[in-house]
């Protein structure tokens, strides 16, 4: 291993609280699972930089049969960024940590514009990685292959000297698929033996 790549939400910042949850809910006049299932089912091509927050809340707006005027589509938008912004402080302080001892790092993320630029503007212990994949910016989202490539590449590494730590299976079996070796991530505890 010569480098490690990180997934970001569920690993370095935390999944979206119950809170959130009713707050994104509240905000679009909609609940239950007809709402998340427009919310994640239609998800990759903004993730993916195929579209932009505009676009993709009018999308899941039309899956429910409603419409969200411009208002309230930056209320949702703001919710949303709201909603994954939550940092594992744990977490953080541990990469921080890698690098001082000279790992090398990357981030890769499923991650619209709009929280990206929040995240740069706002988390400045992005600067521990020397690869920054943020998916609507590299055209990729995962478990797509060319996520894992596009990064594989930025590294200038083959995939087996790359350690890919994310908290979804799927992710991580699609990294092992091209080489990579995976971790699937639960807890800071279960991981420091596999950069040991």
């Amino acid at each position: 291993m010569t480098a490690v790549l990180f997934d970001m939400f569920g690993v370095l910042a935390r999944q979206q609280s119950p809170a959130d949850c009713a707050r994104l809910e509240e905000t679009a006049g909609r609940s239950g699972a007809a709402f998340w299932e427009s919310y994640w089912g239609l998800r990759q091509p903004y993730d993916r930089g195929d579209q932009n927050g505009a676009r993709y809340w009018r999308t899941v707006a039309g899956a429910l049969g409603t419409h969200f005027d411009e208002e309230r589509v930056a209320e949702l938008i703001a919710a949303d960024v709201a909603s994954w912004s939550r940092i594992d402080d744990e977490m953080v302080e541990f990469v921080a940590g890698l690098t001082e001892s000279g790992t090398t790092l990357g981030l890769l993320s499923n991650i619209p514009e709009e929280l990206a630029a929040h995240y740069e503007e706002s988390q400045e212990w992005l600067k521990h990685f020397s690869v920054l994949a943020f998916s609507c910016r590299i055209g990729h989202a995962k478990p797509e292959p060319g996520a894992y490539t596009w990064c594989s590449t930025a590294f200038g590494l083959p995939p087996e000297r790359i350690l890919f730590v994310d908290d979804r299976a799927d992710n991580v079996r699609a990294a092992e698929a091209l080489g990579m070796r995976g971790h699937l991530f639960t807890s800071l505890a279960e991981l420091r033996p596999a950069l040991a």
